[in-house]
């Protein structure tokens, strides 16, 4: 009896250290393939607004991380991908947060030129109400495109705001809270931009973690 018991005790070690095992080399494998998925997604929508025509280099791999709660809508740092070609500055993307949508935080990618312009801005994540305020998604209209090549010039400050507001932006029927905070991230990062402009591509290396302050 004393025996049996012995070798079933094993036979469940040996079971139980073979099944975590599995778990484990399942999880590294999924773990893998999710980054993978991740890292596809961003690229994705960089490229949507940032063609790789247009730049050189590994844009998730040249990036910083900025901290400006006033005009990046969050105490926390928020990343900032450089777009470079022959090692010149091309572009600036930022991911900024427009704190004020209908239902909560709004988060965008918004590629500014190094000239100031506006290459493109992508929603990457939002909680505004289906069929009024969810017109932000590209796959729901194209309203968001319509920033590319504006500047902070142009159409200048009282024009960066909604119709409703006297601005010469668009609002949604039956809702115009999603466009004005969108509009407003929009505004705030290229005046981020025009005041941290150098300090953003000043290092040619990866430096991750860096943090500027416009506070």
């Amino acid at each position: 009896m004393i025996r049996y018991m012995l070798v079933t005790a094993i036979l469940l070690g040996i079971f139980a250290i073979a099944g975590t095992g599995m778990v484990a080399y399942t999880f590294d494998k999924t773990d893998e393939r999710i980054a993978d998925n991740e890292r596809e997604a961003l690229l994705e929508s960089l490229h949507a607004i940032v063609p790789p025509a247009l730049h050189d280099n590994d844009l998730p791999a040249d990036a910083i991380t900025v901290t400006s709660k006033e005009l990046l809508g969050s105490a926390k740092p928020v990343t900032v991908y450089r777009a470079r070609k022959d090692g010149q500055p091309v572009a600036a993307i930022f991911t900024p947060i427009a704190p004020d949508g209908y239902n909560g935080a709004i988060k965008l990618l918004v590629a500014i030129s190094y000239q100031g312009d506006i290459f493109g801005v992508r929603v990457i994540s939002h909680h505004e109400t289906p069929g009024l305020g969810d017109a932000i998604d590209t796959d729901k209209s194209d309203w968001v495109k319509d920033f590319k090549g504006h500047s902070l010039g142009n159409p200048g400050e009282l024009g960066w705001h909604v119709k409703r507001d006297g601005g010469d932006f668009d609002q949604f029927t039956g809702a115009t809270i999603t466009p004005r905070a969108v509009v407003k991230a929009v505004y705030n990062s290229l005046q981020y931009f025009k005041l941290h402009k150098d300090e953003l591509f000043v290092s040619n290396t990866t430096t991750s973690g860096e943090e500027h302050d416009a506070n």
